[in-house]
C-alpha cells in the first residue's frame, strides 16, 4: 500500500468549505463524506478531511484555535506560475484571503499564500527543479 497523507481541518461551515476547496481544484469524495465531514482529494496521496467543529471535538479535547492564529502552513505544488495565480484568485473569490504574506518570486520558485474561510494557511507553490542550486 502506498503512503498517503490526510490533513484533518475543523471548519465552521462545511458546505462553504467544500465549495472553497472545490474551487481550488480539490475533488469531493462522497464515499468518505457525510453530514459532518467531507473528504476532499488533491492527488492520489494527498487529501483533506473537513470536519465540523462538533465532529472535531469528538476526536480531541484540545481547543480549536481562532481563525486569527497559525497552527501550521500547508503547501500545494502547482504545475506553473499561472496555476499559482489561479489558485490564489480562487481562494479570494470563495471566502478566503489572498496574499497574506509577500509573494515569493524567484526564477526557480514562485509562491503565493492564502487562508481558507477558517483561517488555515495554504501556499500555492511552483518550483523549477532544474534551476535549483546543487547542494
Amino acid at each position: 500500500m502506498s503512503r498517503t497523507i490526510t490533513v484533518s481541518l475543523p471548519v465552521v461551515d462545511l458546505k462553504a468549505s467544500v465549495a472553497f476547496y472545490t474551487a481550488l481544484g480539490f475533488v469531493w469524495n462522497p464515499q468518505c463524506s457525510g453530514d459532518t465531514a467531507a473528504h476532499m482529494t488533491w492527488s492520489e496521496s494527498i487529501s483533506v478531511m473537513l470536519l465540523t467543529h462538533a465532529t472535531w471535538r469528538t476526536l480531541t479535547t484540545r481547543p480549536i484555535p481562532p481563525n486569527t492564529s497559525s497552527e501550521v502552513g500547508l503547501n500545494l505544488s502547482c504545475e506553473s506560475r499561472a496555476e499559482v495565480d489561479a489558485m490564489n484568485q480562487a481562494a479570494a473569490a470563495h471566502g478566503g484571503v489572498a496574499d497574506i504574506n509577500p509573494i515569493e518570486d524567484f526564477d526557480f520558485m514562485y509562491g503565493r499564500d492564502f487562508i481558507d474561510p477558517d483561517g488555515h494557511i495554504w501556499g500555492a507553490k511552483w518550483m523549477d527543479m532544474s534551476r535549483m542550486l546543487p547542494s
